[in-house]
């Protein structure tokens, strides 16, 4: 039994990747192993057949996310945990505060806020396109670096994505 994701599903493992084609593996993937269809070929083969499932969901969950997907590929390259590197550029903290506190003055369904949540989704989805392109393209010779810079980045993104949370929830 495979324990990757990528090789789960049977994509290639890249930030890009082609999400039609990941739900039409997965698809195909889960009618194959699904409990349903082994529910009479007793205790060790379905309870096999459950844990085999569980394992598929959690792969096309992960790899339909584009947060959870380069978390999964940077934790799977060795890179650095958001605890092991958690030092954020004090300007970029200072415009997440300035952003919360303008969030907190926004009437839901106004103007402002409908172009705020515009704003953040197109800065949460230009972060993690550098992140892939960081995670594309490791070589030996830069493989540290990049993964520290895409963790920097998705910590970054993991701001933008809260601010994203708390302005929806205006």
């Amino acid at each position: 039994m495979t324990t990757d994701h990528f090789e789960r599903l049977g994509v290639p493992r890249r930030f890009s990747v082609d999400r039609a084609e990941v739900e039409r593996e997965y698809l195909v993937r889960s009618r194959e192993v699904h409990p349903d269809f082994h529910h009479q070929d007793g205790g060790v083969r379905q309870a096999a057949s459950v844990e085999v499932s569980a394992a598929l969901n959690e792969a096309y969950a992960t790899l339909m996310d584009p947060f959870r997907r380069a978390e999964y590929l940077l934790q799977s390259a060795g890179g650095p945990t958001a605890a092991e590197l958690r030092e954020m550029p004090a300007e970029f903290l200072e415009e997440m505060l300035d952003l919360r506190m303008e969030i907190g003055g926004l009437r839901p369904e106004s103007p402002a806020a409908i172009a705020m949540e515009k704003q953040l989704a197109e800065r949460r989805d230009a972060l993690l396109v550098r992140v892939g392109d960081l995670l594309d393209g490791l070589t030996p010779e830069n493989r540290a670096s990049k993964l520290r810079e895409a963790r920097q980045l998705l910590n970054a993104t993991k701001y933008v994505r809260n601010l994203l949370r708390d302005l929806r929830a205006l």
